[in-house]
């Protein structure tokens, strides 16, 4: 019998944008893949970004800072984003639910893990996300 644990990988892709990303970081998100359940599958889009990369996302507005101000910016990064699973299309990037629900799962398994992490529905640690002035969906760093 398969049950929704079994179902949870990281892509290629995933991996490959994970491994860019500080040992904690990891350790978290290669948990939380493995205990998630399908519904909360998820894929790692950016870990680590370059200068071009950076001032790309700052010239779209998908980031605040430019190169090299963000946590993305270092070697190992200290932040990743993420997205949800397939099926997954242009619309769902501003799935606050959607993305929600992953996020918080993926907060309760920093906390059983110990690790102290910062989302970009939440910058200010608060607990809400509509006092926010950039939402940004996909981002988790450690705090």
């Amino acid at each position: 019998m398969t049950t929704y644990l079994d179902d949870c990988r990281f892509s290629a892709i995933s991996e490959y944008n994970l491994a860019t990303t500080a040992p904690l970081l990891q350790k978290l998100l290669k948990e939380a893949i493995r205990v998630a359940p399908k519904h909360l599958d998820f894929a790692v889009t950016c870990g680590h970004r370059d200068e071009r990369a950076q001032n790309e996302a700052y010239a779209k507005g998908t980031s605040t800072k430019r190169w090299p101000n963000s946590k993305h910016n270092q070697m190992p990064s200290l932040a990743v984003d993420i997205r949800p699973a397939l099926p997954f299309e242009a619309k769902d990037w501003q799935d606050k639910i959607r993305f929600g629900r992953i996020i918080g799962f993926i907060e309760c398994v920093a906390a059983e893990l110990g690790i102290k992490i910062r989302c970009g529905l939440d910058w200010d640690m608060d607990g809400r996300s509509l006092d926010e002035t950039f939402p940004d969906l996909p981002h988790i760093e450690l705090a």
